[in-house]
């Protein structure tokens, strides 16, 4: 996608400024990578933030509870003693003791209020190692979509404007394959989110789609569409820059170095051999695809 977009925006039908004073291309694809970085972090803090609220609910619901004669025999005597109030997590206390119950790990927690009676106090529980990789899941599958789809509906349209059956055939035929691969990536990252059927269904509907649509629309406009015109190319080298930052991010940092790293493929020296025998393998075959596409 990257050499398309700078031959798009290179292309000889452009005037000399601003196009071939700046490689915008790579500048284009640079910044859809550091955007996709931020959707990262945002959407994986969301969902974190959504996690320890759901938590902390279903925690105080089940655990909080009073002690109705200790209030009532506290209320009989004409006060509550103070020594018995604790009241942890925004640091004001009642008096010097206090009670704390932590179990180590993530340094995402949740705190979460305990009445007894008239003694109060906080549980702070962590965010799991698998409520986490959960989430990185769920946020680097809907990531991987909003690129895959950005791509899909350009090659659509691409393949929808050729009037050419010699280009039309093989065109096909490495689109075919190019994004079985694709589809064969985001399923697995779907299937390893555990969304809910209808999200599931939404996403692979979205995904199915985007590409005969995109043909649709190009068959569509076939008639007065011209390839060579400034305004197509602009949009086809912007597009496709923007669909290569987004993919080359999720695959370095958000799939391959995240499988790489992982603590299953650091302890297995036999499926790490087999994990970079499929990986130079894939990327091999990729390429070979630039032949015909």
């Amino acid at each position: 996608m990257l050499p398309d977009a700078m031959e798009a925006l290179t292309d000889g039908c452009l005037p000399d400024y601003p196009w071939k004073q700046f490689p915008f291309s790579g500048c284009i694809a640079m910044i859809a990578a550091l955007g996709t970085l931020m959707i990262d972090v945002i959407g994986t803090e969301y969902y974190e933030r959504k996690h320890a609220k759901e938590t902390a609910a279903h925690e105080t619901a089940s655990h909080e509870w009073v002690d109705v004669p200790s209030l009532s025999e506290a209320h009989s005597d004409g006060h509550i003693d103070a020594e018995h109030i604790h009241v942890v997590g925004m640091r004001a206390h009642a008096v010097s003791h206090t009670h704390s119950h932590s179990n180590g790990g993530s340094c995402s927690s949740i705190e979460t209020l305990h009445k007894h009676g008239a003694h109060t106090h906080v549980h702070s529980n962590p965010i799991s190692a698998d409520t986490t990789a959960h989430i990185r899941h769920m946020v680097v599958s809907q990531v991987l979509e909003l690129g895959v789809v950005t791509h899909s509906i350009i090659i659509g349209v691409s393949l929808g404007v050729s009037q050419s059956p010699c280009t039309i055939r093989p065109l096909s035929a490495a689109l075919a394959f190019h994004q079985f691969f694709e589809g064969f990536a985001l399923g697995g990252c779907i299937s390893q989110a555990g969304f809910k059927s209808f999200s599931t269904v939404a996403m692979t509907m979205c995904f199915t789609l985007t590409t005969p649509l995109g043909i649709g629309v190009g068959t569509g406009i076939a008639s007065g569409y011209n390839s060579n015109s400034p305004g197509a190319l602009i949009v086809e080298g912007i597009f496709d820059s923007i669909s290569a930052g987004i993919l080359i991010y999720m695959a370095l940092v958000d799939l391959i170095a995240a499988d790489f790293l992982s603590k299953r493929m650091c302890c297995n020296r036999v499926l790490q051999v087999l994990s970079y025998v499929s990986l130079f393998f894939g990327a091999a075959a990729m390429s070979a695809l630039a032949v015909w596409a």
